[in-house]
C-alpha cells in the first residue's frame, strides 16, 4: 500500500488541442453531424425530477438513524448528486434552453445545483469552457492535478486518500491554479444555495442536510461513478490523452463516458453522443485522421 508509483512527471507535449482539428476534418466531411447539434429540452423535465426526488428523499431521512443515513446517502443520494453534477455539465453547454437562452440556462443550473448542497453550477461553467478550450493547458486547465498532487500523491495509499478527497480538490483547485474574478451570477448562485440549505436544516432537521452534504462527498469521491473522472483524460496509452466508455452507467451521467466524442463535438448534447459515434466509426482512421 506504501509502495511509491515509478512515474514521477506529467506527460508534456507541445501540440495543439487535439479535438479542435479532429472537429473540422470530421466536420468538413460528414456535415451531417451538425443537425445533432441543438439543445435537448427533455433534460429540463429530467433534471426537475431528479430535483423533486432528492426533496422527497430529505423529507425520507429526517427521522432515520444516523447509520442509516449515512447508508442512504452513499447508496442513493450519492447517485442522484452525482448525476446532478452532470446534469450541470450539460447545462454548462446551454443544451437546456439552447444558446440563444443563456441566462435561461444559468438560471436553471442554480436549480439543478440545490441538491448538490454547494454553490457550483455557476463557477463550473466558467471552468469547465477553458477545459475545452485549452486541454491540459498547465496553469489554464483545472480538472488537471495540480504538480503537488501528482508529487504527494504518489503511492497506494496516498492515491486511495486522494480519490475520497478528490471533491475538495476539485472545488479549491481553481483558487490555486487559475483564479477568477467572482462574477454575480456566481454571488447569486452562493445567496440561493445557502439560503436552500438553511431551509433545509429549520424545515427537516441537521440529518436532511448532512443527507445531502454527505451524498455529494461521497459521490464525487470514493464511488463506482467516480471512476469517469479519472479515466477520461488518465494517458493509458502515450499520445491519447481523451479516453470514452461506452459502457452502462453513462445511463445514470448524461453519457459523460462518450468522452472522446464530447471533445470532438462539444455543441452535441449527450442523448444524441452515441449517434456521433457511429458516424465517427465509420469515417476515423485508427490514427485519428479523417478518412
Amino acid at each position: 500500500m506504501g509502495s511509491r508509483v515509478s512515474r514521477e512527471d506529467f506527460e508534456w507535449v507541445y501540440t495543439d488541442e487535439p479535438h479542435a482539428a479532429r472537429r473540422r476534418e470530421i466536420l468538413a466531411k460528414y456535415p451531417e453531424i451538425k443537425s445533432l447539434m441543438k439543445p435537448d429540452h427533455n433534460l429540463i423535465w429530467i433534471i426537475i425530477v431528479m430535483v423533486l426526488t432528492q426533496l422527497v428523499a430529505f423529507y425520507l431521512v429526517k427521522d432515520l438513524d444516523w447509520k442509516w443515513v449515512v447508508f442512504w446517502a452513499y447508496v442513493f443520494g450519492s447517485c442522484i448528486n452525482h448525476s446532478m453534477t452532470l446534469a450541470i455539465h450539460e447545462i454548462s453547454h446551454n443544451f437546456t434552453f439552447g444558446h440563444h437562452k443563456t441566462l435561461w440556462n444559468r438560471w436553471f443550473g442554480m436549480v439543478a445545483n440545490l441538491p448538490i448542497g454547494v454553490p457550483y453550477s455557476v463557477s463550473f461553467k466558467r471552468y469547465h469552457m477553458d477545459h475545452h478550450r485549452y486541454l491540459g493547458a498547465d496553469g489554464i486547465d483545472v480538472d488537471i492535478p495540480t504538480d503537488f498532487e501528482g508529487w504527494f500523491f504518489c503511492t497506494t495509499f496516498r492515491k486511495f486518500l486522494w480519490v475520497i478527497l478528490q471533491p475538495l480538490f476539485y472545488a479549491f483547485r481553481p483558487l490555486f491554479i487559475n483564479p477568477k474574478p467572482i462574477s454575480y451570477l456566481e454571488i447569486i448562485n452562493t445567496v440561493v444555495q445557502i439560503t436552500f440549505d438553511i431551509l433545509v436544516y429549520h424545515i427537516l432537521g441537521i440529518k436532511s442536510l448532512v443527507y445531502m452534504l454527505a451524498g455529494s462527498l461521497l459521490g464525487l469521491g470514493l464511488h463506482p461513478i467516480s471512476g469517469h473522472f479519472i479515466a477520461e483524460h488518465y494517458m493509458f496509452l502515450k499520445g491519447h490523452e481523451t479516453y470514452s466508455y461506452y459502457g452502462p452507467l453513462n445511463l445514470l451521467t448524461f453519457n459523460v463516458g462518450y468522452h472522446n466524442e464530447h471533445h470532438d463535438f462539444p455543441n452535441v448534447p449527450g442523448k444524441s453522443l452515441p449517434l456521433a459515434l457511429l458516424t465517427l466509426l465509420v469515417s476515423v482512421n485508427p490514427d485519428g485522421s479523417a478518412s
